[in-house]
């Protein structure tokens, strides 16, 4: 961050830090640094920094409930400082109270939301899709395809630290993000009602996941039993709300498709970013290694009508999502300008 001969190295990291994080915080630094007092590199830093700063104070109970701290933690709030309240539990000395650090998953979660209130999609609305949707075949049975749904998950989580409000249409039962709003699904039609229904409020939506091309027409009420012998399964294509949503969208919004292909990748990907009149289309060939389903890594080209196709080396899905929300961000503050 700074060399051993910098002179200023408090200004230094002020000025480099896109957020201070001081955890634990102890009466002694709160007491410091609402008092203006640099008397180390850590209170230098904070009084040299422009970037926002989070606090999680950790203490015995008498000291976090002393009038001094009281009025420090006040004097903190009223100067824009975000402060995670301590706990309660067992502290250092051996005896419980409150006083005791935030959990670091909370400490984590309020530091990605601040962040996130001076990010790029700040004040947007994004909605993502993730999973593969499951038809039925019987009771018991269903067609579905390999997603895993992590790529729809990177997606929301990094649209999040960005500054979105996001929803999260899926079917996959694993934890939601931090912040983001889960609403889950199963089928083709469920996940189609569900983004028909959220679509005209949302600037951005992400179709990741693997919505199904054909379902079973005519699905057995019951469970079909093995004496009965092999079932005939007749299938039918599913309404591909894509277009619907390609032909319909407000020239504000951005709407981002995925295909996911085995083999003439940018000729099948180019078809259906105009077939479906999609503003950017990410193309991945899932028979590569690492590329494919159900791993946390992806290699993908995102093709745009306006520009160029952009090749991307195989990295992992959370990164790839930023890059992915990176060119959305763009385009958005493309047509704020125009």
């Amino acid at each position: 961050m700074f060399g051993a001969d910098d002179p200023i190295p408090h200004t230094t990291l002020g000025r480099r830090a896109d957020l201070v994080l001081v955890a634990p915080a102890t009466a002694n630094v709160l007491g410091k640094y609402a008092g203006g007092i640099s008397d180390d590199l850590l209170t230098a830093t904070l009084l040299a920094t422009r970037a926002p700063v989070l606090v999680a104070p950790a203490m015995h109970s008498e000291m976090w409930e002393h009038p001094a701290v009281s009025e420090n933690i006040a004097t903190l709030r009223r100067r824009g400082v975000t402060i995670v309240e301590p706990g309660s539990g067992r502290l250092a000395g051996g005896d419980e109270g409150a006083g005791r650090l935030a959990d670091p998953a909370d400490i984590l979660t309020r530091a990605a939301g601040v962040l996130a209130e001076a990010g790029p999609l700040s004040g947007r609305h994004v909605l993502v899709t993730a999973g593969g949707t499951r038809e039925p075949i019987d009771a018991v049975r269903v067609i579905t395809n390999r997603s895993s749904g992590k790529m729809g998950y990177a997606l929301a989580r990094q649209a999040r630290r960005l500054g979105a409000t996001v929803t999260l249409i899926t079917t996959v039962s694993a934890e939601p993000p931090p912040g983001v709003d889960t609403v889950p699904v199963e089928t083709a039609s469920d996940m189609e009602e569900a983004v028909m229904s959220r679509a005209a409020g949302s600037d951005v939506i992400v179709m990741a996941a693997a919505v199904a091309d054909f379902r079973p027409k005519r699905p057995a009420a019951g469970k079909s039993k093995k004496q009965d012998g092999p079932p005939e399964i007749l299938l039918e294509a599913t309404h591909d709300f894509l277009v619907d949503l390609g032909e319909t969208k407000p020239t504000d919004q951005v709407l981002v498709g995925f295909a996911a292909e085995t083999d003439d990748i940018l000729e099948n990907a180019t078809v259906k970013l105009r077939r479906k009149n999609l503003d950017l289309i990410v193309a991945n060939d899932v028979s590569e290694p690492g590329a494919g389903f159900d791993v946390d890594t992806n290699r993908a080209v995102i093709l745009d009508p306006d520009a160029g196709p952009e090749e991307f080396p195989l990295m992992a899905k959370d990164a790839l999502a930023l890059r992915i929300l990176e060119r959305v961000a763009t385009k958005l503050g493309d047509r704020s300008d125009s």
